[in-house]
């Protein structure tokens, strides 16, 4: 079974004793759970148990920024005007100005505040739990180990970068932030963090996901924000392209451009990214650096560690902070991102300057991209259809200190199934990813007799993507794939700079 200590909150009471606190938990008397920690609204928060005796993980303090650590400093933003190295002026409509610090900062630790760990104690310390029965269902002799970031009131890692935007906005007066969603993960953390700190937010869902997971959008309405389908005829990007194809599915790229719009127009209102850029990267390695420590507690290292992109959060999250020990000669494992075949920009795009949005209103980033008009095919995992990977992630890619594949999605869903009947947990749709890479992995452990440990990113649960365990479950569900002829005639249409 999973190797995680589960405990309802009124199991144990705290009671009277001499020299340290005792625990009553059932008719026993004893000594407080290493591995429990109380939030400041005193409530118990089960966190990763890996051993009895194991020492409590704290949250980390600061973020970690792998820039600092890079033999070679990656290649500047450019203004997508006059194509000079963007300034931190350029940024201000959209962002407030310790975020535009943060996305240039070369240091290597940044501290969090105080009031954002306040928050992050409402589900930090996340579990790291060891899939013992999906191990002894494919009768490997790897160990399997999942970081679990679905325990967050949003239910993924995005509530990790939501709360320090909208915290830094609140500081700087904004009242009002927009945002695009592709899954509704995203859109669904900044809701909640909106909701916290009493700021307005208005998202533009992606029109397949939009119309896939109604759940995710009452979700953010519940937490008070309003949500559009995109492409809408709210915005001119988005008439621009209804016109083209009234029935289009939308993108990622096209609800960029219509968020980043609406903020561009309005002095009073920023605007949010939920993944891509350093500083939301940045955010994410909280992941990470729990899961160094956690790893350490109970004397395990990784030898492989997997996890999906899309536009790269999640993987930089759980991945920065290992490469760094990597990169010191500490440990030396093999990371492997894992995308979907129906939008593979690591292992089909081109490394160019490309805008990351539709309409080609951003700055231009050198990343892996498949051209900044491509519209995916509307696959389930809602949140990997973006035409570009994350500039740093792009960068890391391209020194050579990590590998990517692409899986379709029926093969997805099929690991997905045997991890919930094993595991329990129902995944998003997109770590399925994620899992179906581990899948192989522990399968040539069992060709090879290695006992390799395997580390993954699961960064969010799946109970509001039934629709798609549906349509696996009635064999309604097919692969996609990129058009080849499609993907060469957007990549024509990226911006042709001269070195």
């Amino acid at each position: 079974m999973a190797q995680c200590l589960f405990l309802a909150p009124t199991v144990c009471s705290k009671v009277a004793g001499r020299g340290e606190e005792q625990w009553l938990c059932g008719s026993k008397l004893k000594k407080k759970p290493s591995n429990l920690i109380f939030s400041s609204r005193s409530s118990i928060g089960i966190r990763a148990s890996y051993n009895a005796n194991a020492t409590a993980i704290e949250i980390p303090n600061q973020w970690y920024n792998i820039v600092a650590d890079l033999p070679v400093k990656p290649p500047p933003a450019l203004h997508p005007k006059t194509y000079e190295p963007v300034k931190p002026e350029d940024l201000s409509p959209l962002f407030p100005d310790e975020l535009i610090k943060q996305e240039a900062s070369t240091e290597r630790s940044i501290d969090i505040p105080e009031e954002v760990i306040d928050v992050y104690k409402l589900w930090r310390p996340t579990p790291l739990i060891r899939a013992k029965r999906l191990e002894k269902l494919l009768d490997t002799p790897a160990r399997i180990y999942y970081k679990y970031e679905g325990v967050s009131p949003a239910g993924s890692h995005k509530a990790n970068t939501s709360v320090p935007q909208v915290w830094y906005n609140s500081q700087e007066g904004v009242k009002n932030v927009v945002t695009e969603t592709g899954a509704g993960q995203w859109g669904s953390a900044l809701a909640f963090a909106c909701s916290l700190f009493g700021l307005d937010c208005e998202v533009w869902q992606v029109r397949a996901s939009y119309d896939q997971k109604p759940y995710r959008r009452l979700m953010m309405q519940t937490w008070g924000a309003k949500v559009h389908p995109s492409p809408s005829n709210i915005t001119e990007a988005g008439r621009k392209i209804l016109q083209l194809d009234p029935s289009s599915p939308g993108s990622l790229g096209i609800a960029i451009s219509e968020a980043v719009e609406i903020a561009v127009k309005n002095g009073n209102t920023k605007y949010c990214l939920g993944s891509v850029l350093n500083h939301v990267l940045l955010h994410q390695t909280v992941i990470g650096e729990e899961c160094i420590k956690q790893m350490e507690a109970i004397g395990e290292s990784p030898d492989v560690i997997i996890g999906c992109t899309g536009g790269g959060s999640n993987f930089a999250g759980l991945a920065f902070p290992f490469i760094r020990e990597k990169l010191n000669g500490k440990i030396n494992p093999h990371i492997q991102a894992v995308e979907p075949t129906a939008c593979p920009s690591l292992t089909k795009g081109v490394y160019a300057y490309d805008y990351g949005d539709t309409a080609g209103m951003t700055p231009l980033m050198k990343m892996h991209t498949l051209g900044h008009d491509f519209i995916p095919d509307p696959i389930h995992a809602g949140g990997l259809r973006y035409h570009g990977m994350a500039p740093l992630i792009s960068h890391v890619y391209d020194l050579g200190f990590m590998e990517a594949i692409a899986i379709p999605q029926t093969e997805c869903f099929q690991g997905a199934i045997q991890f919930a009947r094993s595991e329990g947990l129902i995944p998003a749709p997109e770590p399925t990813h994620a899992i179906a890479a581990t899948i192989r992995e522990a399968l040539r452990c069992r060709e090879t007799g290695e006992s390799k440990v395997i580390l993954m990113a699961m960064c969010g649960h799946g109970h509001f993507d039934l629709p798609a365990y549906a349509k696996y479950l009635q064999g309604a569900m097919v692969d996609l794939a990129f058009s080849e002829d499609k993907i060469q005639a957007s990549l024509g249409k990226i911006p042709q700079l001269v070195p």
